[in-house]
């Protein structure tokens, strides 16, 4: 299993490609898709799977270009469908342009597998009602969009966000992993499960 990050879009959202055996899935592709595209190509890869952590519009502006390049269906959770027609997730947020429309597939919490890797598809509300954090045991890392960064967490502020449930999927689903489980972020650079809980600053024991 390898991983390949792109920072795309405005905000430099961290968009993940993993491969496995000429088989790929990306992940929050939020911004133009071109340099994805480039990478599936020139390492001959067949994009299978487009996961969405989230519904914002930072991490889905490319979903519609990136399925309809590669045929790749685009799974997210139901729970933020709402968020569409909101100007944080269907785009005119700050004056950021509109997201393209896209269909997707309902992905909800349990064992799931992709691209031939054995994925737990893991509900971490908080950030927004529908956040989903994606655990690869075999490639000892996990996903989790706009929850939790390098020394610092995700805003809850938007609609449907509480700082409350961001905490609890933190400590209950992401702590929970193995310390050594690298952290990929929806931005900024990657961390690790042991290192977040022990010197994040509002998750650790002395953060309450």
């Amino acid at each position: 299993m390898r991983v390949t990050s792109f920072a795309l879009g405005p905000l430099e959202t961290n968009a993940y490609v993993v491969d496995n055996a000429g088989r790929a899935l990306a992940i929050d592709p939020g911004g133009d898709p071109r340099e994805i595209l480039d990478f599936l190509r020139d390492e001959k890869l067949n994009l299978e799977t487009i996961l969405a952590t989230h519904l914002h519009f930072d991490h889905i502006f490319g979903n519609a270009a990136l399925a309809k390049a590669t045929g790749a269906p685009i799974m997210a959770s139901r729970a933020d469908e709402f968020l569409l027609d909101t100007p944080v997730g269907g785009g005119g947020f700050m004056g950021f342009p509109k997201v393209p429309d896209f269909e997707f597939t309902p992905l909800e919490e349990g064992p799931a597998e992709f691209i031939g890797l054995a994925c737990h598809v893991l509900a971490t509300p908080g950030h927004t009602p529908g956040s989903l954090s994606f655990h690869f045991p075999e490639g000892r890392s996990v996903f989790v969009g706009d929850l939790l960064f390098y020394r610092s967490v995700g805003r809850t502020d938007f609609p449907g966000g509480s700082l409350e449930a961001l905490k609890r999927s933190v400590r209950d689903k992401i702590f929970s992993l193995p310390k050594e489980t690298v952290v990929y972020s929806g931005h900024g650079p990657e961390t690790s499960v042991g290192d977040e809980e022990l010197n994040n600053p509002f998750l650790s024991a002395f953060a309450d």
